[in-house]
């Protein structure tokens, strides 16, 4: 008789260690243990040699539903799961439908709860005209964290929130322990720079670097630290482009603040000189994709453990509104939800970085910030039986040819990737073969954070 439902046996990456000739063992959806040796009986039992077994991915930035009649669950939650993200949290910004009050965090998890095929977590957020009067309502609804900008993007579905609300909202968040997220670019700086490159007439791809310079995300930080500071809140930097940034948010923590930050892929692949170049309004992205030696100083702080997290800030726009020639009419972010995983390890082994860095950024850490590292996170006993599995099987990514994206493009199309996601699972049941995902729409569960209110 079977001892356990699933064992997979491998190359088991842990937060600190890898587990070689190691075994995870799941029963009834939940991991069991992690053991070493010669693994036990199992109805599903599979010996990997060197695969890469990890904690399924949290991705902490997905927009499922910036674009009206676009990508929705359906399909974010189809793409997770091809790149071994087991649970995504949601961004509040919809268009048509900002998530600020409990109403609409109810709403979005009824429309999302039938579409999803891995888990969700949602942020919630704050209408400037209504103040930080609907933060607790949301805490009770289930949000696991919220989400400000500090520059106005749109504004009624992506509002700037000054400095004296951003205080007020951080200070109602702060007894509940959950952490405000917020977009790190000061609104007056931007728009003085966005000014003098329309002035100059600069149209090209060079235009949208121009437009938002350094500076202009380092000051939003500094406030966001600040305020953090003043008001007990953790306050975290929901995507860095700059080493300095990450210097900043360690001289937070040293001095004893809840300051985390949070770099996304797209930082430590992508570079302005050669794919900003190339791709155009395909690599338009706040903050700016950087210099390539900027681009290496990130990596550098992944290394010397000072990134909390790392993320895609996934939105998968139509093709149409990220070609124009003019660069800064397109919209601004990329699809990555598929390859997150696959690249940060490429870019890990490259660099000999420990694999265990994959494990804590983009598993253990996110699961922590967003608490719910009850459930999600770890392959420790107890826990949900999120796993992803990569196989040295090197392939050269293509975004319309796997199927599992609404768009058909990708700034990382062309990319080889040496490892590659041949297995994801849910709760111990299969979601990504390794070429069709098979999670079924409405397997994916709301994940409510522990939080005291």
């Amino acid at each position: 008789m079977a001892d356990f439902d699933l064992v997979l046996s491998g190359l088991v990456v842990l937060p600190d260690i890898i587990v070689e000739n190691g075994y995870v063992a799941v029963r009834d959806g939940k991991i069991d243990h992690v053991g070493k040796g010669t693994a036990p009986a199992a109805r599903d039992r599979h010996v990997f040699g060197n695969a890469l077994i990890l904690p399924g991915a949290i991705d902490a930035q997905t927009h499922s539903l910036s674009q009206k009649n676009q990508e929705d669950f359906i399909w974010s939650t189809r793409s997770a799961a091809a790149g071994g993200v087991t649970t995504i949290i949601d961004m509040p910004y919809d268009e048509g439908n900002l998530v600020c009050s409990a109403e609409a965090v109810r709403s979005k998890v009824a429309h999302a709860s039938p579409q999803a095929r891995v888990d969700f977590a949602l942020y919630g957020t704050v209408n400037p005209e209504e103040g930080a009067a609907r933060i607790i309502e949301q805490v009770e609804a289930g949000v696991a964290a919220f989400k400000f900008s500090t520059f106005g993007t749109d504004p009624v579905r992506f509002p700037r929130i000054p400095p004296a609300l951003l205080e007020d909202c951080f200070a109602a968040i702060a007894p509940t322990g959950l952490t405000a997220g917020v977009h790190n670019e000061d609104d007056e700086a931007v728009r003085a720079a966005m000014a003098r490159v329309k002035a100059l007439g600069i149209t090209n791809y060079r235009a949208h670097g121009l437009s938002r310079p350094p500076l202009t995300e380092l000051l939003a930080s500094l406030q966001i630290y600040e305020i953090g500071a003043a008001t007990g809140c953790p306050a975290h930097v929901v995507h860095c482009s700059l080493g300095r940034g990450y210097d900043i948010a360690r001289s937070y923590r040293d001095q004893g603040f809840a300051a985390t930050i949070e770099c996304c892929i797209h930082y430590l692949v992508l570079d302005e000189e050669n794919d900003v170049k190339r791709l155009g309004g395909k690599a338009k992205i706040n903050p700016p994709i950087r210099s390539r030696a900027e681009l290496e100083k990130l990596w550098e702080h992944v290394r010397w453990d000072r990134v909390t997290m790392v993320s895609t800030d996934h939105v998968s726009w139509s093709e149409d509104r990220k070609t124009n020639p003019d660069m800064l009419a397109n919209a601004s972010g990329v699809p990555g939800l598929e390859v997150m995983v696959p690249l940060f390890v490429k870019g890990a082994i490259e660099r000999n970085i420990a694999l265990t860095t994959a494990a804590r950024l983009m598993a253990r850490n996110p699961a922590r910030h967003f608490r719910i590292d009850h459930a999600k996170g770890a392959l420790e006993a107890g826990k949900d039986a999120d796993i992803t599995v990569l196989f040295d099987r090197p392939k050269v990514y293509d975004a319309a040819a796997s199927g599992n994206n609404v768009v058909g493009w990708s700034p990382y199309n062309g990319i080889e990737l040496p490892w590659t996601v041949g297995l994801t699972y849910l709760r111990g049941q299969l979601a990504f073969d390794g070429t069709s995902v098979v999670s079924q729409p409405g397997m994916g569960r709301f994940v409510r954070p522990e939080v005291r209110v």
